[in-house]
């Protein structure tokens, strides 16, 4: 499995946490960055992500910023991907098994690195359940 991940400022220390993470897990990522705390726009680390997830680079890909709102939007402008705002366990796997989501966004500002893990844990093991969800995710996208 291969995770392509981006963050702002606000939340550069929980990506480098999830990175450190993932690898720990024998789960191969590319960091967008940002590496530091010096102010930055989250667009421009969130595109990349959604870039490598629609081109098939990466599997999935994870998005952080303060609120998680920001980077979450402009990942979504993306067709084809499902970008899924989540700050616990159950909103990360039902993201997964009824939305076929393929980004995870987090809102460093407020969840702990530690709930951080667990929401990346479940989104990873989680699996998407098609039926009755396919139609519906079908309908996500919308031409024009």
């Amino acid at each position: 499995m291969n995770i392509s991940l981006g963050s702002d400022h606000a939340g550069y220390q929980l990506k480098n946490k999830i990175v450190k993470h993932l690898e720990g897990k024998g789960i191969k990522s590319k960091d967008f960055g940002t590496h530091g705390d010096a102010s930055v726009d989250y667009p421009d680390f969130g595109h990349p992500v959604a870039t490598d997830v629609t081109t098939g680079m990466a599997d999935l890909g994870i998005v952080i910023c303060g609120s998680g709102n920001g980077i979450n939007m402009s990942v979504n402008k993306h067709k084809g991907i499902r970008s899924a705002l989540c700050w616990n366990e159950e909103l990360a796997s039902l993201a997964r098994q009824h939305n076929n989501a393929n980004v995870l966004a987090l809102p460093a500002r407020f969840i702990s690195e530690e709930m951080g893990i667990k929401i990346v844990d479940a989104f990873l093991d989680a699996e998407f359940e098609g039926g009755r969800h396919q139609r519906r995710v079908d309908k996500i996208s919308v031409e024009g």
